[in-house]
């Protein structure tokens, strides 16, 4: 639609007029929140899982060192802007002594059980000047009613009592989770709900929220409420973005835990943390294409979250800081050979560090245009744009050039219809939406103190509120490893020298360099970093926990699910099905690991399996049996424990997968007795006053 036609009657006005669905005042406010922290603490912490099934025991709860202040200043210091805890997980505990059921914190020996997590993280956050939300989910794999008409009322007063008991709630999550295999109440059955919308009645549950809390930001809640899914929980969201849902301003979120083992802790995730340069580029894929980032920490059993994780936090904040510290567009001379909307709406409010003000053109031009004139030159590489969301979303495409050696070169090409944006963010992505912010990662830095920005095309007149140059930090990458056979590969690069460890003590440069790959064909823990050239730093750790190394494995058809090759997978037609796996020798295993295949499909996805172990082929016996829970949305490695056994023969069976027919397994790995880890905390620096001398 031209753009004369949508600005019929806004000619006098000091503004366009609203565009489409525009967002409520609290949904301005929680977007410029940007990124907070997701908190899951709950039985699933001691029971190494990612779902409880529901019958797990009230007393495995028991953290001895847990200090919500600590938890909460930890984020603080990273600069998350808030935080969002796990008061009830799909297993029904409630982490509050809630009066809807007995599975809760009351039959937990923690503080004899008068103790309640939920107020202790609400206090926290309000002591440390940040926001606190709450994760309430709609499955209860616990409660005997789940299913019936009667769970509503069991529902209702579990939001009830999260909602008026502990102050402002800036959020409440509702999984997507509904309905499955559970205990409920000792049923022990599959329950299914049908339209989780009638069945909770979102309708209802919406309209009792916004007369208790209507300030609170609604996720889910099958689309009625203010905020919904990224859509993966790698931490990214589909770009271009547009946040009109019908008649509706919805907006999203990207959520992905810090750490690749899972959203609770589990026994080795200290190696498994993900760098600040990972983060990073889930920050630009959520918070830098519009949506907001929800970023998961699991305290551990001890109820402190692990060194591992905070380091990298932190180090994350600090870059996040120093990326946004310096705007060198900011105060630049700004000229358009096009008349501004009014008087109110000139160039200039692009530079003015002022997010609310805006530019928006004469109405009826094409292709709109504005050019920046820096004090000096400067080099940038991340461009960032913001629109004034108040008024609704309008861009659909743009572009930006800098003026280099006399000639105008296209930095941010225009983004074209159909094109879609996925996965982590790479660097010379285009220009597409805008909406709350877009942050777009140029492929070389430039230097230059020219450059024009063009509204290729808009379903309104544009509002343009923020033009941004700004500058990434050097982030020191982690080397890749993986084990071909009995041969141990690490990523090289030419930037670097790689030093590498195979006891599992952290790499220096006393240790062995790599230059070729390495013969290692034992089970163990192999550590890399990379370490600079020029100025000798060090990045942050790589580990690989490998297993028994497999060259020597035998199977009748089922290769593909021992070949060390992630993107190859073996199927069984049908469920059940097996295979059973020759490993050469006799030997102790007391754990394997299943990856799920890895080609972002779910048919015949294993979510049910035994694991059965002989010594002759012929014999066996049942070592773990259970699920792979989370797998549509999480398919990570998952690893299982189980008492040691001495055995030659392995046989896997997929009991069940979560669409289609057949199984299917990417990798499976056997492991022998390991060290249980010993959960490491964050030790805090004494801040020890000196007196002065008089």
């Amino acid at each position: 639609m031209a753009l004369a036609a949508l600005s019929v009657g806004c000619v006098a006005a000091q503004q366009p007029a609203p565009y489409g669905p525009t967002p409520t005042a609290q949904q301005v406010d929680w977007l410029r929140m940007e990124w907070y922290a997701f908190v899951h603490f709950s039985l699933n912490t001691y029971t190494n899982k990612e779902w409880g099934y529901g019958d797990e025991s009230p007393e495995l709860f028991n953290p001895g060192q847990f200090n919500a202040r600590d938890i909460v200043g930890t984020l603080k210091e990273a600069g998350m802007t808030g935080m969002i805890y796990t008061a009830k997980h799909h297993d029904g505990w409630c982490a509050w002594p809630t009066k809807s059921t007995s599975h809760s914190i009351r039959k937990s020996p923690w503080k004899k059980g008068k103790g309640d997590v939920v107020k202790e993280f609400a206090d926290a956050c309000a002591h440390a000047g940040i926001k606190f939300g709450t994760y309430l989910s709609p499955w209860d794999r616990n409660c005997a009613e789940y299913g019936r008409d009667g769970y509503r009322k069991v529902y209702y007063r579990q939001i009830q009592e999260l909602l008026k008991n502990y102050g402002p709630i800036f959020e409440i999550w509702f999984d997507g989770a509904n309905g499955g295999d559970g205990f409920y109440g000792g049923a022990r059955e599959r329950r299914n709900i049908g339209s989780a919308d009638k069945y909770y009645d979102y309708e209802q549950v919406v309209r009792n929220i916004r007369r208790m809390q209507p300030d609170c930001i609604i996720w889910g809640a099958a689309q009625r409420g203010d905020v919904v899914w990224g859509g993966s929980e790698e931490g990214f969201v589909k770009y271009p973005l547009w946040n009109a849902r019908g008649n509706k301003w919805i907006s999203l979120e990207g959520d992905t835990p810090i750490n690749h083992a899972g959203w609770f802790w589990h026994p080795g995730q200290a190696d498994r943390v993900k760098t600040p340069e990972h983060l990073m580029n889930v920050y630009l894929s959520s918070v830098g294409r519009g949506a907001n980032l929800i970023l998961n920490l699991a305290p551990n059993r001890d109820g402190v979250l692990d060194a591992a994780d905070v380091e990298s936090l932190l180090s994350f904040g600090a870059v996040r800081r120093q990326l946004l510290s310096r705007d060198y567009a900011l105060g630049a001379a700004t000229r358009s050979e096009t008349d501004s909307f009014s008087k109110k709406t000139g160039t200039d409010k692009l530079t003015d560090g002022d997010i609310e003000s805006f530019w928006s053109p004469e109405a009826g031009t094409a292709q709109p245009s504005v050019e920046f004139k820096l004090r000096k030159k400067e080099t940038f590489d991340v461009v960032r744009l913001r629109e004034q969301i108040r008024l609704g979303q309008r861009v659909e495409s743009f572009k930006v050039e800098a003026k280099v050696d006399g000639d105008w070169v296209t930095i941010v090409e225009p983004g074209t219809p159909g094109e879609v944006e996925t996965g982590l963010e790479t660097r010379g992505g285009k220009g597409h939406t805008i909406g709350n912010q877009v942050l777009r990662w140029l492929k070389e830095p430039v230097t230059t103190n020219h450059l024009r920005l063009t509204i290729t095309a808009s379903k309104a007149v544009p509002c343009i509120s923020e033009f941004s140059l700004l500058r990434m930090p050097k982030m020191m990458p982690k080397p890749e490893m993986t084990r071909k056979g009995n041969m141990l590969h690490i990523e090289t690069d030419g930037d670097y020298k790689i030093f590498y460890t195979t006891n599992g003590r952290t790499p220096t440069e006393e240790s062995a360099e790599y230059r070729k790959p390495v013969e290692f064909d034992s089970p163990g823990t192999v550590k890399a970093v990379y370490v600079n050239r020029e100025d000798g730093s060090i990045g942050p750790v790589a580990t690989l926990n490998l297993g028994y190394a497999k060259s020597e494995w035998k199977s009748a058809g089922a290769e593909a699910a021992f070949d060390d090759d992630a993107s190859s997978h073996w199927k069984g037609d049908s469920a059940p099905a097996s295979f059973v796996v020759d490993m050469g020798k006799k030997q102790k295993v007391a754990a394997f690991s299943y990856l799920p295949r890895q080609d972002r499909t779910t048919e015949a996805m294993t979510d049910q399996y035994k694991l059965e172990l002989s010594s002759d082929g012929k014999d066996w016996k049942t070592v773990s049996e259970g699920e792979f829970s989370n797998l549509r949305a999480n398919p990570i490695e998952l690893k299982v424990h189980f008492k040691p056994t001495d055995a030659r023969y392995f046989r896997f069976t997929g009991k069940r997968a979560l669409d289609g027919k057949g199984v299917t397994v990417a990798e499976i790995n056997m492991f022998p007795e390991e060290k249980e880890d010993k959960p490491r905390s964050r030790k805090k620096k004494s801040r020890k006053k000196k007196s002065k001398k008089k």
